[in-house]
């Protein structure tokens, strides 16, 4: 499916301003193993952001993001790192982990306490348990995505590199976009009483760094690519491999794929 975007959404590159600029003056910049300090950064109105001498056009990138469920423990450092890159409110999350359980005759529990912030305490099930296994979730950022569709002011939408965004300034707080995502990835901020959601750090992404997340998972179940980077590994695992999206039959195009997913996982 056509991954053009309108009109509508390519303008609104003042949100990615505000985002680059609440960075800070000062980054550190990774680049292929190499390290860079740069200064003082610029976005325009186009989405072509400098950072120093670097440069940063988000028309050049395609990202997706892979979880490998086989690898997740549950320790809650990506939900903790997340809370404190993005300053989220306590009990509300921009990524969370989920535990499932799944007993011989095929019955599921699922729990989440305080979205798996503090790690998984042990916990007895009734049932005879075959399985269990951690679920690493967030937005899934969605090239068809229904929250974008349904935002009656256009706070929502797509920018030019696939990451769904909110436009703060432009939001109304009228919920339609967290009744709207299947994934249950938004939520209305308490103090701004706007949309808030994953952004996969996009001020993160525009100064050649990953997520927070990904960064601080210790085992390595986290992962983000570029399918416009040649020889991109994540993209090419997520290309050869076999692979999972999430309610596949809402046809959402979500860009966040998994790996090693049991069927149970919805």
């Amino acid at each position: 499916m056509s991954r053009d975007v309108n009109k509508s959404e390519m303008t609104r590159r003042d949100f990615l301003a505000t985002a680059a600029k609440g960075a800070g003056a000062m980054a550190l910049v990774v680049f292929g193993g190499d390290f860079a300090f740069v200064s003082a950064n610029t976005v325009s109105s186009s989405g072509v952001g400098t950072i120093g001498d670097l440069k940063y056009d988000p028309t050049k990138h395609s990202y997706v993001y892979l979880i490998d469920v086989s690898k997740c423990i549950g320790c809650g450092s990506c939900v903790r790192a997340c809370e404190r890159e993005n300053d989220v409110p306590q009990h509300y999350f921009r990524t969370w982990i989920e535990r499932y359980h799944v007993s011989r005759n095929g019955q599921v529990f699922v729990d989440s306490p305080n979205g798996g912030h503090d790690g998984f305490e042990p916990k007895v099930i009734d049932a005879d348990v075959t399985k269990s296994f951690f679920v690493p979730k967030l937005c899934n950022h969605c090239f068809n995505t229904p929250c974008a569709q349904l935002c009656p002011v256009g706070a929502s939408f797509v920018s030019p590199e696939g990451l769904v965004l909110v436009d703060e300034e432009r939001c109304i707080g009228c919920s339609y976009c967290v009744q709207a995502c299947p994934y249950g990835s938004r939520f209305i901020h308490p103090k701004t009483h706007t949309a808030s959601k994953c952004t996969l750090c996009c001020h993160r992404l525009s100064r050649g760094m990953t997520t927070a997340c990904v960064q601080n998972c210790p085992t390595g179940a986290r992962c983000l690519g570029d399918v416009k980077k040649v020889g991109d590994e994540v993209a090419n695992i997520i290309a050869t491999s076999t692979i999972r999206v999430l309610k596949p039959e809402l046809h959402t195009e979500p860009q966040c794929f998994y790996v090693n997913c049991s069927q149970e996982v919805r």
